[in-house]
């Protein structure tokens, strides 16, 4: 009763409250909190043991069949990583271990995210579809956090107009575990099913957390999951903590996200994961791939850094050094822990014995976000996550094959997301059905043979509500209806986007615009409205301010 008594009140304040004796703001974070605190239990650490997969048998196709590894961070910048000649803190930080998964297999030089944000992104990964066919288009926000983030950003100024907030279609539409990718969508999961493989989830999700929706049923056999977003308990004595007083988004985290995990859909069953994520993650997926070194399998590492809430262990804290800001050091650590994990995946494929036939792929879901308040971590490119400008769509692409991918292969083609479903099917000798139809290419004849002289030049097409782009050969058109504006760029001669030719240049435009329609018309709807309008800085981080004449765009989500 006292429960309910608080939560009442509470309401009540938040609701009515505009007087100056309390914090509206601080008051609504609180009520997110007690909402979180007091949702599914959750309960010590548990064991998890991996289905041990029995010995194929010597020649026979499964025994010849690649193992296959995604491993996928989160909102990692393109100049994070060192291979591009970049890295973290003006290159303090490096990522030796990604710099050697890209120097021995191929470096796809313009590979693209699928959207500049998570949720679509890992639709396209895992379908090799468009958003205009699978619905898929807004990423799926708890409930609640589109109001609250709006209120909290409209109580920030930064120079920006205000964020919108869509209340009729937010608290009217589906709840947050309803919105997912569809259970009719195939998934290259089950495509590597249906072809003998032991299929793998760890870590985020992203596509759906209710029934129809989950990694097991969309062709994981097995799946461990994470349930809330800490990357460690926040009051853990191994933890250091950075929080963005600047950055909504930041602020909602810290009020509604707990340390847990699940294991096969036991949503009801959450429990502690078993250190920081990263690494638990990566102990994990040790465990898988001895668990199956002898059948042929598919394991989808889905980490959660670099993405907020900025958390980092005390030792990969203190092995960076005395970086500055605080937040950057914190960063810093947590890139270096994703490139520990990928090192320690290497290696265990090195012990087992089984690297040589074994595929491994490294992206990252979109590139690095604004909200950071870090400027260099999407250098040379303009824009962050949640812009369609370079620095919100770059993305490493590495893939690595010693069986059939020679070191220091390079592909000058644009590539994209939704390349990956359709690649791995084909290195698998899957076969897709003909009812589907499959956006991306099998581009990993490219990697192996090299791009043939006569290639087509690729069209590729973003979108999120009324902000949408088309990159043709070279040609780059961004349009929106708030702001109102065409970008047009020659990424040949301005690959950082720096000189807009939509005035100069109306035929190219007129083209453009065209195939952006034509991909509007001969698309569906998206599956539920988006409910929030937010206004980001297209040269700016949050903690800039926005001068009149700086360019920004307005994010439907």
């Amino acid at each position: 009763m006292a429960k309910k008594i608080l939560l009442s009140l509470l309401v009540f304040v938040i609701v009515l409250g505009s007087g100056a004796w309390f914090n509206r703001i601080d008051l609504m974070l609180a009520l997110v909190k007690y909402r979180s605190d007091n949702g599914v239990p959750i309960g010590p650490n548990r064991e998890i043991t991996w289905q041990r997969g029995e010995d194929v048998a010597a020649g026979s196709s499964a025994a010849q069949a690649p193992n296959i590894i995604v491993i996928l961070a989160d909102d990692l910048g393109i100049n994070d990583i060192s291979s591009f000649g970049g890295g973290v803190a003006d290159g303090r930080v490096q990522t030796p271990n990604i710099d050697q998964l890209a120097a021995q297999g191929a470096v796809f030089q313009q590979s693209y995210a699928g959207a500049p944000i998570c949720a679509a992104s890992r639709a396209m990964i895992m379908t090799g579809r468009y958003p205009s066919r699978t619905g898929f288009e807004f990423t799926p926000i708890p409930d609640g956090m589109g109001a609250s983030v709006t209120m909290i950003a409209n109580s920030m100024d930064h120079g920006l107009p205000k964020a919108k907030y869509n209340k009729a279609a937010d608290e009217g539409g589906l709840s947050y575990d309803q919105k997912g990718l569809p259970g009719s969508e195939l998934t290259v999961a089950e495509v590597l099913k249906e072809r003998g493989y032991h299929t793998m989830h760890i870590g985020k999700w992203h596509l759906g957390r209710g029934e129809g929706f989950t990694p097991n049923d969309q062709g994981f056999d097995e799946s461990l999951f994470m349930a809330s977003g800490l990357h460690l308990a926040e009051d853990d004595p191994n933890v250091v903590n950075a929080k963005l007083d600047f950055d909504p988004i930041d602020k909602f985290e810290w009020a509604q996200m707990q340390y847990a995990a699940s294991f096969n859909n036991s949503g009801s069953d959450r429990f502690r994961p078993k250190g920081y994520l990263a690494d638990y993650w990566t102990d994990e997926s040790i465990k898988a791939i001895k668990a199956n070194k002898n059948r042929p399998f598919f394991l989808y590492l889905a980490h959660w850094g670099v993405h907020t809430p900025l958390q980092a262990t005390k030792e990969d804290y203190e092995a960076v050094g005395d970086i500055k800001p605080h937040r950057l050091r914190v960063y810093a650590a947590m890139v270096r822990s994703i490139d520990r994990s990928v090192g320690r995946i290497m290696q265990t494929l090195e012990e087992q014995g089984i690297a040589d036939n074994t595929i491994v792929v490294f992206s990252s879901d979109n590139g690095g976000a604004g909200y950071l308040g870090l400027k260099d971590i999407n250098a040379p490119y303009r824009g962050w996550k949640i812009t369609m400008f370079e620095g919100g769509i770059r993305v490493p692409l590495f893939m690595k094959w010693p069986a059939k991918i020679q070191p220091g292969t390079t592909v000058d083609m644009p590539v994209n997301h939704i390349d990956i479903m359709p690649t791995l099917a084909a290195a698998a000798g899957a076969s897709l059905p003909d009812n589907v139809e499959i956006d991306g290419k099998n581009i990993m004849p490219w990697a192996i043979d090299g791009v043939p002289a006569l290639t087509p030049k690729r069209t590729l097409f973003w979108q999120s509500g009324y902000y949408r782009v088309v990159r043709h050969g070279d040609w780059k058109l961004q349009v929106s209806e708030l702001p109102k504006k065409d970008w047009l760029y020659n990424l040949a001669e301005d690959p950082t986007e720096k000189v807009n030719l939509a005035v100069s240049r109306p035929e190219v435009l007129a083209e453009l615009r065209g195939l952006l329609d034509i991909h509007r018309d001969q698309g569906r709807g998206p599956l539920y409205p988006y409910t929030i309008q937010a206004p980001v800085a297209v040269d700016k981080t949050i903690n800039e301010y926005v001068e009149s004449g700086d360019e920004y765009i307005y994010w439907p989500n």
